[in-house]
């Protein structure tokens, strides 16, 4: 018995390490463009002439980083991106609450088509209805605004299923009981059940965040001047600018881009590991 047990102990110990050592592969691969990006940002156009591959720059410069300060006006354009980005968050999140509320607890006529109709979106890209889209926007002057980047985006198709599928899971007593003792339909939606959604409501955010936050398409398509413009268009414009491209200047620029994104994601880590942990 005791030989088979530490037999079983010691299988066990191997599979273990196995699954870490392949785990880490992973990583490695994952990570790996990112850390050679964030140390090519610190070479200089020299470095990259001579041995464009090498993982390490010949020393340490900052000099990538004082250009793309001096090239764009870089504090606008992260004040921009960080606008858009948390007002379609929030606004996603407002709305997914009582659309996937209706859809989970409330009965009326329609509904599954209703339910149809959102997953159908799903497989909709933005790219299919941007030129309705923009006509509408252009027709009411909200073109180069805002307005024009944040409102096609405030009602989320996959916001209102996550949040209806995490709703299922909350027994319908609980939202009778709080009926009974007076609470109106937002009071349920916003002050019962959105504390309860926190992991799922998170999960939405940095999906929506660092979707919108990277998104390069509609920023192009909906700006003409530096007014409203986003991040990713600032590291395009670092790549246009000179006679040749600049990597060392073009990496730091993405490392700037990146920073906020993963700064939000290390934040809320833990609500999304246990959002990820609550559907197992």
């Amino acid at each position: 018995m005791a030989v088979g047990s530490e037999a079983a102990s010691v299988s066990s110990a191997v599979r273990r390490w196995t699954l870490n050592l392949v785990l880490l592969a992973v990583a490695l691969v994952w990570l790996g463009p990112y850390v050679w990006m964030v140390l090519g940002s610190f070479k200089t156009l020299s470095d990259f002439l001579q041995a464009p591959l090498a993982p390490l720059p010949s020393s340490f410069q900052l000099g990538a980083y004082r250009s793309v300060f001096q090239a764009i006006p870089i504090g606008r354009y992260l004040l921009n991106s960080t606008v858009m980005a948390l007002l379609i968050a929030a606004i996603q999140i407002g709305l997914a609450l009582p659309a996937g509320y209706a859809l989970a607890k409330l009965r009326f006529v329609g509904r599954p088509m209703a339910f149809v109709t959102v997953m159908a979106c799903l497989l909709i890209p933005a790219q299919v209805t941007f030129v309705p889209v923009f006509l509408m926007l252009a027709k009411v002057g909200l073109v180069n605004t805002m307005t024009a980047l944040v409102l096609p985006f405030g009602a989320s198709a996959l916001g209102t299923f996550m949040v209806r599928q995490a709703l299922l899971y909350v027994p319908d007593e609980l939202i009778e009981a709080a009926r009974m003792d007076g609470a109106s339909e937002l009071t349920i939606i916003y002050r019962l059940l959105g504390p309860m959604l926190v992991p799922t409501l998170v999960s939405l955010f940095l999906l929506s965040f660092v979707f919108h936050w990277n998104d390069y398409f509609w920023p192009l398509v909906m700006t003409t001047d530096e007014t409203v413009r986003t991040m990713p268009l600032a590291v395009a414009l670092l790549r246009e600018q000179g006679t040749g491209v600049r990597w060392h200047i073009v990496m730091a620029g993405n490392v700037i881009l990146s920073a906020p994104a993963l700064a939000v994601f290390a934040l809320a880590q833990k609500h999304l590991l246990r959002a990820v942990a609550a559907r197992r």
